[in-house]
């Protein structure tokens, strides 16, 4: 939430410089460490058991409605004349503490690119809040550690450190202005170059279709779950701007969202990360931002979503 007192974003000051390997100090090369897919298939499996915040079966009602061929997904005809979600229990899913630091940052984003995103110390201390949060979870337990134990990070803190500038640092889309960011165009959405880009969160989504700023239209794609979490591809316009595929978990945690973009991006950037939510298989890409760095050359996130 916005407070009067703006300070211009400059990542490695607001949250201290990057912590780099300690062998780099004496010359050292880092060793070369991966996760095998076998391992991340499994710390998956582990992180959907572990989402004791997910909604449960109750806690949701969709309405799908109207499932949009190939053909028509990019016409932007509006197929659905109801909202796709018909209910969601905000009074027990929003009330957890991963919820509420998530949904507190939602107000703190300029939408459209080309406008440079102005951090306030209050924004920054909602930042601070949310992701000491989500470590205080069991899914970011399993994920902290595996992430140590595979050598991605010397430790909690270095990995805590590192997830900061890699989500929340600024960059530019634009070629100008610090417009964006791997959380804002992941977790609240972007209008960029005519057309939505990124916003593959269902409790966004759920906003800001009670707030009358999304219009569904159609769904493309619907996973394999019963239950939740699931994972939806849908076409709708925010704020009367196109997104002809879009894809989110639906019913998940904001820290599992969290944890499996963050999973995937680390240890499989720049690619498609197969992993398991309970026993069917989902893919995730990931991409990171090429065009500036930050710390030791480590790149900021730039998109990271369920492929359908």
């Amino acid at each position: 939430m916005r407070t009067s007192i703006l300070l211009w974003f400059l990542p490695c000051l607001v949250f201290g410089a990057h912590l780099p390997d300690p062998r780099e100090s004496i010359g050292e090369e880092p060793a070369v460490f991966a996760a095998t897919n076998d391992e991340i298939t499994n710390l998956v499996e582990q992180l959907y058991s572990a989402d004791v915040n997910k909604a449960s079966s109750g806690d949701i009602t969709l309405n799908l409605q109207y499932l949009a061929s190939s053909t028509q997904t990019s016409s932007g005809t509006d197929y659905a004349s109801q909202k796709l979600f018909s209910y969601v229990n905000e009074a027990k899913l929003f009330a957890r503490p991963t919820f509420s630091r998530y949904i507190a940052l939602l107000d703190n984003y300029v939408k459209t690119t080309g406008t440079a995103e102005s951090v306030t110390s209050g924004e920054v201390s909602e930042q601070n809040a949310f992701i000491d949060e989500v470590f205080r979870t069991s899914v970011f337990s399993l994920l902290s550690n595996f992430l140590v134990s595979k050598g991605y990070y010397t430790s909690t803190t270095s990995f805590k450190d590192d997830l900061k500038l890699m989500w929340f640092g600024l960059y530019t889309r634009t070629k100008g202005p610090l417009d964006s960011s791997g959380f804002e165009h992941i977790f609240h959405g972007e209008i960029h170059g005519g057309k939505v880009s990124g916003f593959h969160s269902w409790v966004q989504f759920y906003l800001q279709e009670k707030s009358g700023q999304m219009n569904y239209l159609s769904y493309s794609a619907n996973g394999p779950w019963n239950g939740y979490p699931d994972v939806l591809g849908v076409q709708f316009k925010w704020s009367g701007y196109l997104k002809s595929i879009g894809s989110m978990f639906v019913g998940t945690s904001p820290e599992f969202d969290f944890a499996v973009f963050t999973l995937c991006y680390v240890t499989r950037p720049d690619s498609v990360c197969t992993v398991k939510m309970g026993g069917q298989t989902l893919r995730i890409q990931t991409y990171t931002w090429a065009n500036s760095t930050y710390g030791n050359n480590k790149r900021y996130v730039a998109s990271s979503y369920p492929v359908v």
